[in-house]
């Protein structure tokens, strides 16, 4: 007997897959009567449509994760970090300077390799020693 219409019409209303529907043999004449979706939620209280458990991981077990070469992440250094963040105010701090005028394109050049010595602290103490360059 063909009851796959029945089998896809019972999933829908009980809101389960289709492999989770098991029509008890037996009751066959009475699952082809039914038509209507009262007719599926009738015959499920009765027994003659019964539910498969769901199969799987149980979400009550917690699973482990594992520390992997996706999962690593490495520490920035944090005086590479302040390097960074001072040479990039330093350099276009000077580039500024360049562009207003204040130093030409020689004492710029001086002044990139003295930023890329970090032989300046800070903004202040770069716009310092501007005099004695």
């Amino acid at each position: 007997m063909q009851l796959g219409k029945k089998k896809a019409l019972a999933a829908r209303v009980l809101k389960v897959g289709l492999g989770r529907v098991i029509f008890v043999s037996g009751h066959e004449e009475e699952i082809k009567e039914a038509i209507t979706r009262q007719d599926i939620l009738d015959l499920k209280e009765a027994g003659a449509i019964q539910i498969k458990d769901k199969n799987g991981r149980k979400k009550i077990v917690k699973r482990k994760h594992r520390r992997k070469t996706g999962k690593i992440k490495k520490k920035v250094n944090v005086r590479k970090k302040n390097y960074v963040i001072i040479t990039r105010k330093l350099r276009k701090t000077a580039k500024s300077l360049l562009r207003r005028g204040d130093i030409d394109r020689k004492k710029h050049g001086e002044i990139r390799r003295r930023i890329r010595a970090k032989k300046f602290r800070s903004k202040r103490h770069l716009n310092e020693s501007l005099g004695e360059l």
